[in-house]
């Protein structure tokens, strides 16, 4: 059960974001003006987008200090701007449309928020996989004056990633006044909170935008729950004999089938990782293993952009405010998840197009709708991009005749040899089955069902089918070149598919019951719905197998600091980072040692913020796109701790401008030759407790 202390924590978060969805009801209510619940909850996140970005850009030029004080000035600064639109709206009326929906959607928002923060509750712990990167970019961004924040692992420079996403759990912080330890998990459970409430408004008005009825509201809950709380087929292979080794499965019907021993070894990351050599992850993965990443962070910015194009094509006009904002999402994604940008720049380009045709809008009129959002996205995202360096090196092409591999590259393409890498279609079936048994039903329903009149609502959810469809495709043709060999196209699969599921899922919810609600013939009608049960079944028992195994299957719930585990697993460490973050201010350098990825080193710099000489190699390699640049911090630490010259010692301190030196129990794991008396002749120990030991360098 939840302890008062968490619940308050919760509450308080929460109404944190009551106050910015009433906030920005205003600006919402004129977006959404054909939504009956007038686009409520979509107010939190573009007002959350809205804030984050002017206290980003007030910060950038220096003019405040990143700060509470500068999130409260911005803060009423939207304050004034909303009473100014309050004037233009008839606000009582709108109150007496929607009251009952907000309130509906409130309730849903706040149950979803405790529910997740419950589960997280039960594993809080930030560490394992990438959390340490997530969390040190957030402690990293709560430290900054000024923007761009600086890298905690690449000390003398600024994060060369997309941190907008981090920028604003920052934001969200600071104003909640919550600390990042248990924020961290706060922000996991928003992101839920977030996806389920926003996919249950969105398809609510893609079901029927004048009334609120039981099927629409079956529509949304059951297409909020596939995009928030569903899996893949691969749940099939609980049924049957478990495959060795996992991540070269075998087809299920090859295998015994053993209903009785059910789940028989079912192991929840297979579904993100069953086509050899890719990834292809799904926002309730996402959720479970809780890495804080930019794919996650901005699913709330996706679905409100979703909602916006959704809510312009409703207007049958490309009006100049859709475009400006959207231009700005547009921006937004790009800073916070580089592909999303790209993704619904093109979804929003496509219904643009479709309302210009179907209005036979001139084409200058459809060129300047075009150019205004482009215009607008790079200036938007030009704060960001001007210090950011992108670690794309090419577009390569898969299974590229032998002629053009000779050539190797042609401009952006890259023609690799032995990069022929494609996807069973049988493990595509596996993967997306469940959405295209949906999609050719609704296209059967369209083409045969007699009478029925075809609605701005099937269309919008054909072009989401279609761009999802594209996605799906592209890594079997094309893949972003990155520094990893064997996967070369995963992180193309994985940003793609992603979206997709998205797509697809909020989707098939609609379909489902659009269908249902429409067939007579009894026949037909248990044709579809017997295998609906089946399939709904199989992605909806994906999340009992991936909770319950994360999450120990929540017999001992052990609250949202994600920090505590420290105090067992490395308790010396964890009073010495509890002493850093209470007594140390801005960002002064710490040495400390240096680690592979996803290894308990560079604890230190992810748990404070605290910028040193380097963290995870790997990662800082990806990121800077070359190791010729890494390779030497990483000596040059190793060479600090181990040397015996003082000099040498004092050349690596001033090359990196560093103030604090930390020797404790992973330093001497790490480098067994730690010379500590050369050391003790740089400064003075300003802390220590047990083997942890942290030294002011004062010479």
């Amino acid at each position: 059960m939840l302890d008062l202390i968490d619940l308050f924590s919760i509450l308080r978060f929460w109404f944190v974001f009551l106050i910015i969805g009433a906030l920005f009801f205003p600006i919402t209510s004129i977006l959404f003006k054909n939504f009956k619940d007038k686009g409520y909850i979509f107010g939190k996140t573009i007002g959350i987008a809205l804030i984050s970005y002017s206290v980003f850009i007030l910060s950038f030029l220096k003019i405040f200090k990143f700060s509470f004080s500068e999130i409260i000035f911005v803060l009423f600064l939207f304050l004034f701007l909303n009473l100014y639109l309050l004037r233009k709206i008839d606000f009582r009326k709108i109150l007496k449309e929607s009251l009952r929906l907000i309130i509906i959607e409130e309730a849903l928002f706040l149950l979803a928020l405790i529910f997740w923060s419950f589960i997280r509750g039960n594993m809080p712990n930030i560490n394992g996989l990438e959390k340490f990167m997530d969390f040190g970019f957030v402690n990293s961004i709560l430290r900054s004056d000024y923007f761009p924040p600086k890298d905690m692992w690449y000390t003398n420079f600024s994060i060369n990633y997309y941190y907008f996403g981090h920028l604003i759990t920052a934001v969200l912080l600071k104003l909640s006044g919550i600390a990042s330890n248990i924020g961290y998990n706060l922000m996991l459970g928003l992101l839920f909170a977030l996806t389920f409430t926003q996919v249950f408004s969105l398809v609510l008005n893609l079901f029927d935008n004048k009334r609120f009825s039981l099927k629409s509201a079956v529509a949304s809950i059951l297409s909020a729950s596939l995009v928030a709380l569903s899996g893949n087929l691969t749940t099939i292979y609980a049924f049957f004999k478990a495959y060795i080794p996992q991540d070269h499965p075998i087809v299920f019907w090859n295998l015994p089938f053993l209903p009785l021993s059910f789940p028989n070894g079912y192991w929840y990351p297979n579904a993100t990782r069953f086509i050899q050599f890719t990834i292809h992850e799904f926002p309730l993965y996402s959720f479970v293993v809780s890495d804080l990443h930019g794919h996650v962070l901005d699913i709330p910015i996706v679905l409100l952009s979703i909602g916006l194009i959704f809510a312009m094509l409703l207007e049958e006009n490309v009006k100049k405010l859709y475009i400006g904002i959207l231009s700005f999402l547009l921006a937004v994604m790009y800073m916070t998840n580089a592909w999303d940008g790209i993704i619904y720049g093109l979804l929003t380009f496509l219904i643009i197009l479709l309302i210009s045709f179907h209005k036979k809008v001139s084409f200058s009129n459809f060129f300047s709708s075009v150019f205004i959002l482009g215009v607008g996205f790079f200036a938007f995202s030009l704060p960001f991009s001007v210090n950011f360096k992108p670690f794309v090196s090419g577009i390569g092409v898969i299974c590229a005749p032998e002629i053009l591999t000779k050539m190797g590259k042609l401009g952006p393409l890259l023609f690799e040899s032995n990069h022929c890498q494609t996807s069973p279609i049988w493990q595509l079936i596996i993967l997306y089955g469940f959405f295209y048994f949906f999609v050719i039903s609704f296209i059967l329903f369209l083409k045969f069902k007699r009478n029925y009149k075809t609605t701005k609502s099937d269309i919008f959810v054909a072009f989401l089918i279609i761009l999802s469809t594209l996605l799906i495709l592209i890594p079997e043709i094309i893949y972003v070149k990155d520094i990893y060999p064997a996967h070369y196209r995963a992180n193309t699969m994985f940003k793609l598919t992603y979206e997709a599921f998205i797509m697809l899922s909020l989707s098939c919810g609609y379909i489902i019951v659009k269908i249902l609600m429409h067939l007579r013939n009894k026949k037909t009608l248990v044709l579809f719905f017997i295998p609906t049960l089946i399939l709904l079944y199989l992605v909806f028992s994906y999340p009992i197998f991936a909770i319950n195994s994360y999450y120990d299957n929540l017999k001992i719930y052990k609250g949202l600091d994600g920090t505590k585990y420290l105090s067992t697993t490395h308790p010396e460490d964890f009073d010495l980072i509890n002493w850093l973050n209470i007594n140390i201010k801005g960002q002064p350098v710490v040495i400390e040692a240096v680690g592979d990825s996803y290894t308990d080193y560079a604890r230190i710099s992810a748990n404070t913020g605290l910028p040193t000489i380097m963290g995870w190699p790997v990662h800082e390699w990806l990121w800077r796109g070359t190791y010729d640049v890494v390779g030497p911090r990483v000596d040059d630490v190793k060479t600090f701790y181990t040397t015996k010259n003082v000099e040498t010692a004092k050349e690596i301190i001033k090359k990196y401008n560093a103030s604090y030196i930390v020797v404790s129990l992973l330093e001497k794991e790490k480098y067994p030759e730690l010379n500590e008396e050369n050391i003790k002749s740089l400064g003075e120990i300003i802390y220590q407790k047990g083997e942890a030991k942290l030294y002011k360098i004062n010479f």
